[in-house]
């Protein structure tokens, strides 16, 4: 063959591959203001930067061969925001971007080099699942788990997801593999989709109530973020990225400060009434400490109890755990633990200092919890926070009371403590201990009460802390912004260059 008629027919196979499914089905998706496969790609890289990896691929069935450009499933490698990153956006025109062995040959090609040349992974979703026929059989038996290690995850670069459409089999699983999963309202995320559902349970099935967004950010806490677009979703994945490094043995990368960072900080006592029955919300103070538009929240549906979020401090990402009382009182329950959880496993495996702020009135108590498996799912909290080895530092701003204590970062379980002059450090709130402890409540014994209280709340204020060396300063709020950026200078990695010993980078993801 000549080098001219060569050329000619890889153009022709070229073109005819990025035709995708087809100029009806490419119409019907802006229609619908969705966007295909190759421009969700686009409108995530840095312009110009995307080289595919497989775009002649094709399915090895001769029958399906010509309808399968690219084989449904876009790979390749990019780079966002100047950083490399590897890339598999799913092409619902061709076949419903179902699995088959040929994608699947793409998929693990670049997760192998994500991981061996430190490099985020980004998977954009939208599949019906498995491909039938390819799957049907004992021939399709040969075809599954020829990878022992596909679902291995040991956290060696971060992965992002965004899931922009019916989200089924091997999209949904790589989601629950994820760090961060982002999904558009009206896209579904399940094991199989509500139509093979209700044949398999003989009953009709909403798809919003299989996996819609408000089941997953709400509910099961699989989903991070739900947004309108696929525009914010991508916007999403940019912003996660920008706070983790691309792979686990560097550190996270520092950004430049805006200059308004201190403003809202020395505004932080107007954010907690004087009051210590009144409630309030965490999430405005850590706004006011963290590097002005730098807080990103993860989980915000989620375990409400507890406030999980990323943010810049003089320009370093940090992670924050904070009780939020505007949620059952600030009383963490599972749900809260199993979020709190994965986000010091995040951290961890990324190298990013975690900071947590305390007011904690202690843990959910009752039936549902137990069901739920909450002694359980507190100690897998105390575990994972044993086997950090990033920098902690904990700020007690309120209430720190019982065991929640403990699994905020009191005692030895942080490198470094500080208490507001408010912080309250009793076992319990001391009504509630008055009556426990002696039987007695202000109603019937107002005077006795009232002794019993002030009993019980000796010996439990800041001071107190203090002058034990628990607690390594009692600070003013105002100047906690300008002490945590001092402490996390203090216990900087330096001895490693940042990077943390990662032993929880093997902790199974989406069971916390």
């Amino acid at each position: 063959m000549s080098h001219a008629k060569a050329l000619k027919e890889l153009k022709k196979r070229r073109e005819k591959a990025l035709q995708m499914g087809g100029p009806e089905k490419l119409a019907k998706r802006r229609e619908q203001d969705v966007l295909n496969a190759r421009e969700r790609i686009d409108y995530l890289a840095d312009p110009g930067s995307f080289t595919e990896s497989g775009l002649l691929a094709r399915s090895n069935r001769a029958e399906a061969r010509e309808k399968t450009p690219a084989d449904g499933k876009v790979t390749g490698f990019c780079r966002i925001d100047g950083r490399s990153v590897a890339i598999a956006s799913n092409d619902f025109t061709v076949l419903g971007a179902s699995s088959a062995v040929t994608n699947q040959k793409k998929f693990r090609h670049i997760k192998e080099v994500a991981t061996k040349r430190g490099m985020p992974l980004v998977f954009i979703g939208e599949s019906t699942g498995a491909r039938m026929p390819d799957r049907m059989g004992a021939s399709g038996r040969a075809i599954i788990g020829q990878d022992p290690y596909e679902y291995r995850r040991l956290r060696e670069t971060p992965w992002a997801a965004a899931q922009l459409g019916d989200c089924y089999g091997s999209s949904t699983w790589y989601a629950c593999m994820s760090d961060f999963v982002v999904m558009r309202k009206g896209a579904t995320m399940a094991v199989a989709s509500s139509r093979v559902t209700s044949l398999a349970i003989n009953q009709p099935i909403d798809r919003e109530e299989l996996g819609g967004w408000k089941l997953l950010t709400g509910t099961s806490g699989l989903v991070d973020l739900a947004t309108d677009t696929d525009e914010e979703a991508l916007d999403a994945v940019k912003t996660f990225l920008s706070y983790l490094p691309g792979h686990h043995n560097e550190p996270p990368p520092v950004r430049p400060v805006p200059e308004d960072s201190k403003t809202t900080a020395r505004d932080i006592l107007s954010f907690m009434p004087e009051e210590r029955t009144r409630v309030y919300d965490m999430r405005k103070i850590v706004v006011a400490l963290a590097d002005a538009g730098s807080t990103f929240e993860l989980k915000a549906r989620y375990g409400k109890a507890v406030v999980t979020s990323l943010i810049r401090l003089d320009g370093h990402p940090v992670g924050v755990i904070a009780n939020n009382p505007m949620f059952k009182g600030g009383a963490i329950d599972a749900d809260a633990c199993n979020k709190a959880t994965a986000f010091m496993v995040l951290c961890d495996s990324f190298n990013i200092p975690l900071v947590m702020l305390v007011d904690v009135p202690g843990f959910l108590v009752g039936i549902d919890g137990e069901r739920k498996g909450a002694p359980g799912r507190i100690i897998n909290w105390m575990n994972a926070l044993s086997l950090m080895t990033v920098p902690k530092i904990t700020v007690i701003v309120r209430k720190s009371y019982g065991q929640a204590y403990l699994n905020m970062g009191g005692g030895r379980n942080s490198d470094v403590t500080a208490v507001w002059p408010t912080a309250d450090l009793g076992f319990m709130d001391v009504e509630l201990g008055v009556n426990v402890v002696f039987g007695i409540n202000r109603d019937d014994t107002p005077r006795e009460f009232d002794k019993r209280v002030a009993e019980l709340a000796r010996d439990s204020e800041a001071w107190d802390l203090a002058e034990l060396y628990e607690t390594q300063d009692v600070i003013d709020p105002r100047e906690t912004r300008d002490w945590l950026i001092t402490m996390l200078d203090v216990h900087r990695q330096r001895l490693t260059g940042g990077v943390g010993e990662h032993l929880l980078r093997a902790w199974p993801t989406s069971l916390v």
